[in-house]
């Protein structure tokens, strides 16, 4: 008796139906919220592109970029728990903007499903080759010699090259001036003309101008050293605690069965770990550091108090 009604169940597509359906019948959407271009938008059309060919079904990657991310990440985290709608989320979206408008569409730590850790993206602080300092500590003590007079320039407020140069402010105990641009491009420009004085930059956008010694680079912002440039100091070394990663991961709408993110999470990881994949995250000077689900939840919520603190202490708002 009951073999027959699940038999008509899937006949009639009742409820049941879906449920007895392998993940996925149709195509996914992969939400960014960023324009096109950044290192979210790249990784989600790699993942994207490779889940695709190991399904069969399309992941169809959408830029829907504004209010620092918070309008992609709004989309996905009102959309049905399905596994049909995915955000490529960030430090901002996740763990930052919470404490940084005072309106949020969403509520980061209740409204998503945290399914992988994409990659964390190294960041270097680079110097204009006028500033008279070769190493972190030599520029602290440059720093506290003249304050207020050394400038440095961000991607724009709250993204983690301006909450890195905060963290720095904070724990060097240096007055340094903050002055945002939109985007590490037109931040590097002017700092290229020596109108600042100093950037905290993912490594793509600054080595080149390092390599070619247009600026100076001197310590990279993630806890250790960087395999592929170890002449680089880590920051931590002259302060210990100093991190700041800038990182990108994905995420579902809450709700999310466990069994589809166990199966995204697995099929994600197997995609980062592919040497193509890991030789675009040494060129890209990022890092891939697997976790759990479950880590990669307790990850986020340990970002937010981090930078939740550090906002609150200096008074950062976005609106």
């Amino acid at each position: 008796m009951l073999r027959n009604l699940a038999l008509c169940a899937l006949l009639l597509g009742g409820p049941g139906a879906l449920a007895q359906q392998p993940y996925p019948q149709k195509p996914i959407r992969y939400v960014v919220p960023f324009p096109a271009g950044g290192i979210a938008d790249i990784f989600a059309r790699i993942i994207g592109a490779r889940l695709g060919e190991r399904w069969g079904q399309p992941v169809v990657v959408e830029n829907r970029a504004g209010a620092g991310g918070n309008i992609g990440a709004d989309i996905v985290a009102k959309s049905a728990p399905d596994g049909y709608t995915l955000l490529m989320g960030s430090i901002g979206t996740q763990a930052v903007n919470v404490s940084l408008f005072r309106d949020m569409p969403y509520d980061a730590a209740k409204d998503f499903t945290a399914i992988a850790l994409v990659l964390e993206a190294e960041s270097l602080l680079a110097l204009h080759p006028s500033v008279a300092a070769g190493t972190p500590a030599e520029l602290i003590a440059l720093a506290r010699a003249q304050p207020g007079k050394l400038a440095y320039g961000s991607a724009g407020v709250g993204t983690a090259s301006h909450l890195a140069g905060e963290l720095f402010k904070s724990m060097a105990r240096v007055d340094i001036t903050h002055v945002p641009y939109k985007g590490n491009v037109p931040a590097i420009t002017d700092l290229l003309a020596g109108q600042t004085q100093m950037v905290f930059a993912t490594m793509p956008t600054v080595l080149p101008h390092v390599k070619a010694g247009k600026l100076k680079g001197i310590a990279v912002l993630g806890k250790n050293r960087l395999p592929a440039a170890p002449e680089f100091p880590a920051m931590s070394e002259t302060l210990p605690g100093f991190e700041v990663n800038n990182w990108i991961g994905t995420f579902g709408p809450a709700g999310l069965a466990p069994e589809i993110t166990a199966r995204l999470h697995a099929e994600i990881l197997a995609v980062m770990r592919t040497p193509e994949v890991q030789q675009r995250l040494l060129g890209e000077g990022a890092r891939f550091t697997p976790m759990t689900p479950e880590q990669f939840a307790g990850f986020v919520s340990s970002e937010t108090a981090k930078w939740g603190k550090l906002i609150r202490e200096v008074g950062i708002r976005a609106d």
